[in-house]
């Protein structure tokens, strides 16, 4: 298990529960302890700028930063920042240690021992999560990526939050509003389906990009990918009968492959553990198609009931189950034989269903009767069958815990599976996450509103009532931290990890987008071995990026979210330029071009500078309405273009709320052409 434990909240809650974890499993308590301090000899080895070697306390780190292009590590590139832990007597790897690292700028001082104390303290505060203090890249990171129910999904970096303002990274525009998700196991690619668009986007989990809108039939609701992650497999939710069935895209190539007919109605989807066979249910039809992904071709249809609504494969009895709503039944598909093993007997109302990590506990939920049915897949038997939160509609499994969520109440109900087997009591506990009942939000997407956390041994619950994402850590009586989702609604959350990962026995490695030129220090930490130490990265001015820093760059300063219709309103611009946003000052012809959407004509007019690169100019808004806001300026090479524009709605009551943005998906500062 990683070891490290984020709940994304600062403060003495999260401070205490930040510990390292190395493959001994015990925690950090003296960071002094890991530098080495009265301990036995150590060595640096120098090697090139992005390679070096330690041996300390009986270890060897070998720190890599490898360029995804050829040439040196530049700004503004991506890398692969690599640590390969070894022991050093018999040069073994150590899988499983969980190291943490962080970059961060150099502290210029000659004196080593000074350059180790600094290593150790500032490792120290980064451990505590204080803010002010947070690195430059947190190679621990994670990301809440939260799909709204616009056509957009925002992207939240939980370990920043200050009076209750979380910091929202980015927000991602997509085509159509998006109803289901998955991801790579990496978290590098988010495919998310959009059934009034009649595609899947496909999101660059690094970047936060839309890769690629890839056509997926009509209605494309489900989205699963196989275990081998060649295939996405896309359920389409067709009104005519022709339509219905699943779409098969290539997740490398992002291309539809093929689309595969099935019976009509809603389609839940499940693999074999190998990717050899995949299983799809037709709601309206009471079947399940099984197909040979090899071939992409139909190898039998099976009836499983009359209103089959989920499907879910165990790894340790090697089948697939089918719960029917209708009949109020399971039934359990032999992967290999692709025979009805069992059906296995229950009451109507039998709905969501999910499997334990391991594949011995199966939860089946019963939105009519609020219980949940615990399967075990050993016997294909119902050990439990357990009073949950009112009208169950979602579960997720951790290492130690089933989540179940209920429409009508906030209430999580937690079952303990340590607690689970024949003759046994199971343990049941609670949490509310917010104030009010996830149905009062109106329609809710496929995509689950729980989310196991990075380290599965907590989650994350969103509330669209009150549009906030909850953390819940287990042992914990109530959430730790709430993340608001201001300017959309939340539906759905899963976490985007950006933490090292363990690649290959003793390997650890992330991708990381380089900051600006410069000397950096990687912090790295092992607990045990116990080892602290900053190894030094280099990274290069990058000429393409300075040529983009020259040109200069517009932003409004536009500080009122309304202004009253009929008055000259002053509207400031900052103009700057270069690496260091210095002000571009002493232009004479800088002018305010405005206009009324959609197509009145656009006024101008000269803005004078009242500050070190500001100006100001007066704009008349004699009607109401949404005003574009360019600006222009010849001897400065700036022209009044889609590249820099702010918006500005003027309302005819003088509190009434106004819209206010500059129209960029990250930052306000605009590069002009």
């Amino acid at each position: 298990m990683n070891g490290w434990i984020r709940g994304g909240c600062a403060g003495s809650a999260l401070a205490a529960a930040l510990v390292v974890m190395g493959h001994s499993g015990e925690p950090l308590k003296d960071a002094s302890l890991a530098m080495g301090e009265g301990e036995g000899p150590q060595t640096i080895t120098g090697m090139s700028n992005d390679r070096q070697q330690l041996v300390r306390n009986g270890v060897t780190v070998k720190f890599e930063a490898r360029p995804l292009n050829s040439g040196p590590l530049m700004e503004g590139m991506f890398a692969d920042v690599r640590f390969s832990v070894t022991d050093s007597a018999s040069g073994q790897p150590l899988a499983g240690v969980a190291p943490g690292a962080w970059l961060d700028p150099t502290v210029a001082d000659d004196k080593a021992t000074s350059r180790d104390a600094q290593c150790k303290s500032r490792v120290g505060l980064y451990l505590k999560s204080t803010i002010g203090a947070r690195p430059l890249l947190d190679l621990n990171s994670y990301f809440l990526m939260v799909l709204n129910k616009d056509a957009s999904a925002t992207v939240i970096d939980p370990t920043v939050s200050v009076g209750g303002i979380t910091s929202t990274m980015t927000r991602i525009a997509l085509k159509q509003p998006g109803m289901d998700w998955t991801s790579t196991n990496d978290d590098k690619r988010v495919f998310v389906s959009m059934p009034s668009a009649g595609e899947v986007a496909i999101i660059d989990g690094e970047k936060f990009q839309v890769l690629a809108n890839v056509p997926a039939g009509s209605h494309p609701l489900r989205v699963v990918l196989q275990p081998d992650e060649r295939y996405l497999w896309v359920g389409n939710n067709a009104a005519q009968a022709e339509g219905s069935g699943v779409s098969v895209i290539d997740a490398q190539t992002m291309n539809l492959t093929k689309f595969l007919p099935t019976g009509p109605g809603h389609h839940e989807i499940a693999f074999s553990k190998d990717s050899r066979f995949a299983f799809v249910s037709s709601r309206d039809a009471g079947t399940v198609d099984v197909f040979d992904i090899a071939s992409l071709s139909h190898s039998k249809t099976l009836q499983t009931g009359s209103h089959p609504l989920s499907v879910a494969y165990s790894p340790l009895s090697d089948a697939v189950y089918v719960a029917d709503g209708q009949d109020g039944s399971v039934t359990v598909i032999d992967a290999q034989s692709l025979e009805v093993r069992k059906v296995i007997a229950s009451q109507q109302g039998l709905g969501p269903m999910s499997f334990s990590e391991n594949g011995r506990w199966g939860f089946v939920l019963n939105t009519l009767n609020s219980h949940a049915l615990v399967i075990d897949a050993s016997s294909d038997s119902v050990l439990h069958d357990l009073e949950v939160s009112p009208e169950p509609f979602q579960v997720t499994v951790t290492q130690n815990y089933a989540y179940i969520r209920g429409l009508a109440s906030p209430r999580v109900t937690m079952v303990n599976l340590s607690s689970l087997g024949k003759d046994r009591k199971p343990i049941l506990q609670s949490f509310e996450a917010g104030p009010a009942a996830p149905r009062l939000a109106g329609d809710l997407p496929l995509a689950a509103g729980l989310s196991p956390a990075r380290d599965n041994d907590a989650v994350f619950v969103v509330n669209p009532v009150d549009n906030t994402t909850y953390f819940y850590a287990e042992g914990m009586n109530a959430p730790m931290s709430g993340y608001p989702n201001r300017g959309n609604a939340a539906r759905a959350v899963r976490v985007i990890d950006r933490s090292l990962r363990e690649v290959e026995p003793g390997v650890y490695s992330s991708r990381v987008r380089l900051p600006s030129a410069g000397t950096f220090d990687v912090a790295f930490m092992l607990n045990q071995p116990q080892v602290i130490h900053c190894f030094t990265a280099q990274i290069e001015v990058n000429p393409a990026l300075e040529k983009r820093l020259a040109i200069p760059r517009v932003t409004f300063l536009l500080e009122r979210r309304f202004e009253p219709v009929g008055k000259l309103v002053p509207i400031r611009i900052r103009l700057v330029q270069g690496r260091n946003n210095t002000p571009m000052t002493g232009a004479k012809d800088v002018y305010l071009r405005y206009f009324l959407a959609p197509s009145s004509r656009p006024r101008e007019v000269l803005a004078v500078e009242v500050g070190e690169g500001i100006y100001e100019a007066q704009a008349d808004l004699s009607e109401t309405g949404a005003y574009y806001l360019h600006a222009r300026s010849e001897s400065l090479g700036i022209r009044a273009s889609e590249q820099s524009y702010a918006s500005l709605r003027v309302m005819p009551v003088d509190n009434s709320p106004v819209h206010l943005s500059n129209q960029s998906p990250a930052v306000s500062d605009r590069t002009t052409p």
